[in-house]
Parts: structure tokens; sequence; C-alpha cells
């Protein structure tokens, strides 16, 4: 199954939690899913999330597998093992924090911790069929995370349940409230290119709501997803470059981060422009309404075995890698599925509103259950 690659028992809640293996745990190594720090020594302190986590009463039981260095969408390992979807046997488990997501589906805690950095924490929840959420960039404190500097990378929470999330997200930040407020939401309904398939799926749990909507566009999303491609290459292989010649890589890994070096201060010059203005396209837009609506997969995920034998697959972060580099929070939950296959909806919010996000998300599986 590989969903773990440590074991662990720490605190004494009632509530499980399993941690992506970027992220520090006091007297564990932190490998990161790679051969490359297979002698890791052990981590002298907790992460700030895991800290947070264990003074809320939550209990650590396991390191989460994950996509080697947080640098994959598949989930695939050859050292660690490759976790398997317990819902959809057949696909990809999504990466990065893959081990995260699927040990929450296959009921080994009710918290994953994951990172997102271009859709990490949601293209992994989005393909085992759960909640996941990338808050608010800089919002919950990345202390003890690998790697140790990102303009994009967010710490946050994985669950099969919204009230589960929700509050794992009070209690490790006391800034998170989520409101009362019976107000129907006001939506943005963003026009994207995705398979006929999820769209009909996000069209059939909208419209059986009483929100406001209006179809609505972004029309830099396309340059925001390249641009933050170029930003996750640079900075990954700038924190990484010390392993490639290291012979212990995974034959993706090395041949991405290989390829991230070109990326020059020209490239990141022009992304930080559509970081930008992006962004501010963004909050325009949420100036008008509470959140954006939209697949959070373009289409379904590939299948296990096709990404075994070498297929690779960035575009299904097309939808989630735009508000990485834009700050905004972010929420996938899941629909039914179609035709088999696995199908999430992503709620986009104003920066610092993650709570907002929520609220909607409620008022969409209310509808989703009733």
């Amino acid at each position: 199954m590989a969903y773990l690659t440590e074991n662990i028992d720490i605190g004494s809640g009632s509530l499980r939690v399993v941690v992506k293996d970027c992220i520090d745990i006091a007297g564990y190594p932190t490998r990161a899913g790679s051969a490359a720090l297979a002698e890791a020594l052990p981590a002298a302190r907790h992460a700030a999330i895991v800290e947070q986590a264990l003074t809320a009463g939550y209990r650590l039981v396991g390191k989460a597998n994950m996509h080697e260095l947080a640098f994959g969408m598949t989930g695939l390992n050859t050292w660690t093992g490759t976790p398997d979807n317990p819902c959809f046997p057949e696909l990809i488990t999504g990466g990065s924090s893959s081990g995260s997501a699927a040990a929450v589906a296959a009921g080994l805690a009710e918290i994953g911790i994951g990172t997102d950095t271009g859709g990490s924490i949601r293209v992994p929840a989005a393909c085992c069929g759960v909640y996941g959420l990338k808050p608010s960039f800089g919002r919950l404190d990345r202390r003890g995370v690998m790697p140790a500097v990102s303009s994009l990378d967010c710490v946050g929470p994985i669950a099969a349940d919204l009230d589960k999330l929700v509050a794992f997200m009070a209690a490790v930040d006391p800034s998170f409230v989520l409101s009362e407020s019976q107000n129907v939401p006001r939506v943005a309904w963003l026009e994207v290119d995705a398979d006929p398939a999820v769209l009909a799926a996000v069209e059939e749990q909208l419209v059986t709501t009483k929100m406001a909507m209006t179809r609505s566009i972004l029309p830099l999303m396309n340059d925001a997803y390249s641009a933050a491609m170029a930003v996750i290459s640079r900075e990954t292989y700038l924190a990484c470059e010390t392993w490639l010649d290291s012979g212990r890589l995974g034959k993706d890994v090395e041949r991405r981060l290989r390829a991230a070096g070109s990326i020059g201060e020209a490239e990141l010059h022009d992304a930080e422009a559509v970081r930008k203005a992006f962004s501010a396209e963004v909050d325009r837009l949420l100036e008008r309404h509470d959140v954006l609506v939209l697949p959070t997969l373009p289409h379904f995920p590939m299948t296990r075995a096709a990404a075994e034998a070498g297929q690779q697959d960035l575009t299904i972060s097309m939808f989630t890698r735009p508000f990485n580099l834009s700050g905004h929070p972010a929420l996938t939950l899941p629909l039914s599925p179609q035709q088999g296959n696995p199908v999430g909806l992503q709620l986009v919010g104003r920066r610092g509103d993650d709570a907002e996000v929520c609220r909607v998300a409620y008022f969409l599986a209310n509808r989703n259950t009733a």
C-alpha cells in the first residue's frame, strides 16, 4: 500500500494525523521520499505545523509517502514504493502529497498534512476523492518544511470530512474563524477548457444551488500556469541541485531537475510580471464575488499503469498551479465519480479569507448530500 514511510505514535489525542515526509518530526529523518536523503539525520525539532497539531491535541501516527522531492504529480516513487489509490485503484494517487491523501482516503488518519507548491495538496486529494485545502500563502508557518525557501509552497490539511478539515484549521490557526453567515455566496463560475464529463459534473453540482453565479474568465490563467512552472522549476533546482549527481534520484525527478537548471533570470523576471498581473486579475474578480469556482483537475487522472510506463501529465495541475502563483486560498471538494473516475470542484477565495472558502464549501457539500 506504501501510504507511510514511518509508523509513529506521538501525542495522546483521538484524531490521527499523518505528516508528509518533507516536514520535520523530531527524532525522525526527513527524507522527502528520496534515496538521496537516505542517510539524513533525525530532525532536531518538530516543524511548526507539527508542534501546533500536537499542542491542539492531535496524535501523529505516521510519516506519509510522497512523490520524490515534491517534484512530480503522479505520486509514483520507485524508492519508497507508490501508494495505492484506495477509492480508484487503477488510477494514480496524484502528487506530490500522495501518501497524505491516500492514507486519509484509506481511513488511516483523520488528517493528512501535506504541502502544495503547484497543486500538491489539491491534486492528490481530488484523485483520491477527499477534501484538500491550500491556505493563503504564508498563513500556516512553514518553518521545518522542505524546501526552506519558497515563494509558492503552502502547508495545509487533507481530510475525508469537511468538518474535520475545518476543525484542524481552527485548531492550528486561531485566526481561522468560520462565519455563521447564511448569506448566499456570490460565485464567479470560471470558463475553462476541461474534459466535457468533468465540466458536466461541476455544472450539475452548481445548478442545484441557489448561489448567484456569473460566468467569468481569467484571461491570464494559461500565462499564470506557465509562470508558476518557471518559478517552481527554478526554486526547486536551487533547493535540490546538490543531489543531481548523487546517482540516487529517480529518473523522472532527475530529468525534470536537470531541465529546471535552464530557467534563467529573464524567464524568472517575466514570470514575476505575470504573477503581479494575474494576482491583480484574481483580486479584481473577487471584489465582485465571494469565490471563484472551477474544476480541480482538467481531466480524469491517468492510470497507474500508464504512469509506470513513463507517461507524464503535468497539465493535471493546469487549474491549481495558477493560484500558488497568486497566493489565494483554494480548496478541492469531491463530487460524485463520473465514468468510474474522481472529479473535484475547486473553490478559490480572497487572500486571507480561507474561512469563507470553507463556508462556501459547506454550502455546496450540503447541496451534494441533500
